[in-house]
């Protein structure tokens, strides 16, 4: 492959010939070849979106000419809609800042600008990738910005629609189901009764619940550390460029993006990313624990609960025809263990900081970027391909109830604990139903048994107070 020569601090490098990046990528390259994660895409349209606006703030001041300035935002534009993502190759295993990953974008931004201009590559004209692209910014600042700004818009453009999504399926099928009276279960063991509205009504609530949470984090990434430039101090800025570059953000990203307050806090850690990954792996727990509900109601589908019907997607086994497994609910679960061990990782970098910065960046960003993608695409499929096409199987529903001991715990209020108990164990002993039980023991007659043993009546309060 044909080369160029470039230069930085270090001296002169080879970089191929084609290539946007400059020296310090190519030597990022070759130092850091490590594994097979690249710093995550999504920050590449982050940094193109926080280079734009400190292009126009840095004009708006007058310290960057106005011919400088519309080259940045062309490049940019062009960076965001991934015309130049080939020229972005570095890993995720470099230095704990991420200097040389703003460096490839400020070094993608000066050498496209020579392409355009007909300079040549390296040359460094008509833009410096240092002085006029990283003007007023350093890694320091730039970096946990771009994470923010990346963390924002996917948790934002991506998850929380996804989530939306999913919620809204599964409380369509609670109310479709809200009929369907059930053998409600706790310890695995048959408790009272309760409808498959009910039950999913719990699920759908959990993750409504998620998307206030989700929603809180988004909101927290808001400030942003841009203008501490090295320590938080803004030091080769002037004044109004945090103000300026961060509203230019808002208003590309339609989020309410601002100048943090504290930048050294910002700067120092990045707690506000460690919140949003606990908030991912919360929301991993939902849906970890509503995937394992659906795939036990589903087992059998003949010698297990048997309650749910899944649908058919592929065949399970290569060597037991016509068996079909809950694999939808297999892969979820798998991925939400990932972005729960990708929260404990991303909570060790965020307390790893030492003094006025953080070291571990690319791999915090890594893992949440992850987490957001495997969160967003587990969700999307569980809702395509298993809850819309899941439906009840009413008939056995209705077989396991009336076969149930559930209808025990109605007669306690009228009988007493203690000979409720006993007609529930007189019927386990002698194969009866609990009202045949309850008869046999002379503790009711029939009427009074319907009266009070009716399910239905046991789905909400259901006592009627003494009068005064």
């Amino acid at each position: 492959m044909a080369n160029r020569t470039e230069t930085d601090g270090l001296g002169p490098i080879d970089v191929p010939q084609t290539a946007l990046w400059g020296a310090q990528t190519q030597r990022s390259l070759r130092y850091f070849s490590i594994g097979q994660e690249l710093i995550p895409r999504e920050m590449i349209e982050s940094y193109a979106i926080l280079k734009r606006a400190c292009a126009v703030a840095n004009a708006a001041s007058g310290r960057l000419a106005k011919e400088k300035a519309d080259l940045i935002i062309r490049i940019c534009d062009e960076i965001m809609s991934g015309m130049h993502d080939r020229h972005f190759p570095l890993h995720v295993w470099m230095t704990g800042s991420g200097t040389q990953f703003n460096m490839n974008v400020n070094e993608v931004i000066a050498n496209r600008a020579s392409q355009i201009t007909g300079q040549k590559l390296g040359s460094k004209k008509p833009l410096h990738p240092n002085d006029d692209v990283n003007m007023a910014q350093s890694t320091n600042d730039t970096f946990p910005s771009a994470m923010y700004i990346a963390s924002a818009l996917t948790t934002h453009r991506r998850l929380i629609p996804a989530l939306e999504r999913l919620q809204g399926a599964i409380a369509h099928k609670a109310a479709q189901w809200k009929h369907i009276v059930k053998v409600g279960r706790t310890h695995l063991q048959d408790a009272v009764p309760i409808t498959l509205g009910q039950e999913w009504e719990g699920y759908a609530g959990m993750l409504e619940d998620n998307l206030q949470r989700l929603e809180q984090a988004r909101d927290g990434l808001f400030p942003l550390a841009l203008g501490g430039t090295a320590l938080g101090t803004g030091v080769n800025t002037d004044p109004q460029f945090a103000t300026r570059a961060c509203k230019e953000i808002a208003r590309l990203t339609h989020l309410d993006f601002s100048s943090g307050t504290n930048k050294f806090a910002l700067q120092g850690a990045h707690d506000a990313l460690v919140h949003l990954s606990s908030t991912l792996r919360t929301l991993a727990g939902s849906l970890f624990k509503i995937a394992n509900d659906i795939r036990l109601l589903a087992c059998g589908p003949r010698a297990g609960l048997g309650e749910l019907n899944l649908p058919v997607n592929e065949p399970g086994s290569s060597i037991m025809p016509g068996k079909i497994n809950p694999t939808q609910a297999e892969a979820l679960t798998m991925l939400c263990l990932q972005v729960m061990g990708n929260d404990v990782v991303v909570g060790m970098g965020g307390a790893g900081g030492m003094l006025d910065m953080n070291a571990y960046k690319p791999l915090m960003i890594q893992n949440i970027m992850q987490s957001l993608t495997l969160l967003h695409d587990g969700m999307e499929n569980f809702r395509c391909f298993l809850i819309e096409g899941t439906t009840a199987n009413e008939e056995h529903i209705r077989k396991q109830l009336d076969h149930s001991l559930v209808l025990v715990t109605a007669l306690s209020p009228s009988i007493g604990y203690d000979k409720a108990s006993q007609v529930a164990h007189h019927a386990v002993e002698h194969g009866l139903s609990p009202r045949q039980s309850a008869l046999a023991l002379g503790f009711m007659t029939g009427e009074e048994y319907d009266r009070v043993a009716n399910p239905k009546l046991m789905l909400q309060p259901n006592i009627t107070p003494p009068k005064a």
